[in-house]
């Protein structure tokens, strides 16, 4: 219905010629109907029917209002104050005036365009009442005040017309604002639920696969001579892809809605529970773990033990693919507000089956993403990483996680 009204809805350059139209119209002929049969100081055909043409050009100045609004309330304005200086017959020869004055003020720019309405006003009061000194009779001096609080009425109804449609402009903005703003956040919620995921998929993956290709090597050389230490090594395999397979189901299940889902391919969510597990699968990877925990006083915050089980996880990891079989120190220390963690592993050693510069272990300061992601993880929380060589030989890793997280949660 709005746009078949909208559809029939002339263009503005027609409805300005139909309102100068009809206010030149009304003009004319109003002024000469109120004053029929009546006696007139100046008829409006005197000087060569200059009273006609007075009322004819302040009612066709209108057509121009919109794009010139002041100079057509000027020229109102002028031509009002002629016609009444002149003592031409009393009529509606101000509809004109009105529209521009109040045109001055829907289209201007607030206080300017008041200042001009308000001066404006003012000179027309001034020169309406000189024009009316010697009114007869008397009373007709009403219709000068009602000029006047015409005149004002007009610019007043302009200026709130103008307000409602400043305020409806800056709601408008307020609300596109308010709109980019919530996509923005939704993106910014979506990137970072995209980066916890990764990081995720990235840990779970790059463990079961560091311990997969250890095992995998181990099954390749003792297939012939040692089957039971082959049929050990598969069943670790099987073991840490299943476990993986479980937690890639539940890191991904936020990504749709599993309804039908008994949830057995489910896992917890990794946390410091799990330790004891996660050192499990890397002695069962050739590490010699030593886990030195202290007690805890109170449970760790959900995001605190998720992200130090995945530093936990990733520093293992990279030993088992940089280093091979060694000894490991695991140490958690819980304190009051933060809790510590170091890694530190005694770097590369002779073991059977693994050549200490087998040129199959990457170098251990190559560039990657793990330490990286170590950092990324602590950071969010507040907390601080380290990560380097010692002098003494082998790596350490330590982590600074406030219990109280001051960053994003994971």
């Amino acid at each position: 219905m709005e746009h078949r009204v909208a559809s029939l809805r002339l263009p503005v350059p027609a409805q300005d010629v139909l309102v100068a139209l009809f206010i030149t119209v009304m003009q004319v002929q109003g002024t000469i109907v109120r004053n029929a049969g009546e006696v007139v100081q100046r008829p409006l055909s005197d000087l060569g029917n200059l009273g006609y043409v007075l009322l004819v050009v302040s009612g066709v100045v209108v057509v121009v209002r919109r794009r010139w609004p002041v100079p057509v309330f000027v020229t109102a304005a002028l031509v009002s104050l002629v016609y009444y200086g002149l003592d031409f017959p009393d009529g509606p020869g101000w509809l004109g005036l009105f529209v521009a004055l109040y045109t001055v003020t829907a289209y201007g720019e607030g206080r300017r365009s008041l200042m001009i309405a308000g001066v404006g006003t003012s000179v027309l009061a001034i020169g309406w009442l000189v024009a009316a000194a010697d009114i007869e009779p008397r009373a007709a001096i009403g219709w000068v005040y009602f000029r006047i609080g015409a005149s004002v009425m007009s610019a007043a109804l302009g200026e709130s017309v103008r307000s409602r449609q400043v305020i409806a402009a800056e709601a408008q903005q307020r609300a596109e604002l308010a709109e980019r703003t919530r996509e923005e956040e939704a993106r910014a919620r979506v990137d970072a639920e995209r980066l916890r995921i990764a990081r995720e998929v990235h840990d779970t993956v790059a463990h079961a696969i560091a311990i997969i290709n250890v095992q995998s090597g181990v099954t390749a050389h003792v297939l012939d001579r040692k089957p039971e230490v082959a049929r050990e090594a598969l069943r670790a395999i099987e073991q840490t892809s299943s476990r993986a397979l479980r937690e890639m189901r539940a890191i991904l299940g936020v990504l749709r809605d599993d309804d039908g889902d008994d949830g057995d391919g489910r896992v917890p969510y990794p946390g410091l529970e799990q330790i004891d597990e996660l050192a499990a699968k890397a002695r069962a990877a050739g590490l010699d773990i030593e886990l030195k925990e202290t007690s805890s006083a109170a449970p760790l915050p959900s995001a605190v033990g998720g992200a130090a089980y995945r530093i936990l996880q990733e520093s293992i990891t990279n030993v088992i693919r940089h280093v091979g079989p060694t000894g490991v120190t695991v140490t958690l220390n819980h304190g009051t507000e933060t809790l510590e963690i170091r890694v530190t592993d005694e770097g590369r050693r002779a073991a059977p089956g693994h050549d200490p510069a087998d040129p199959h272990l990457p170098a251990r300061h190559q560039t990657g993403r793990g330490i990286l992601g170590m950092r990324e993880r602590c950071h969010l929380l507040g907390g601080e990483l380290d990560a380097g060589p010692l002098p003494g030989g082998g790596f350490e890793v330590s982590a600074r996680l406030p219990l109280a997280p001051t960053g994003r949660s994971l």
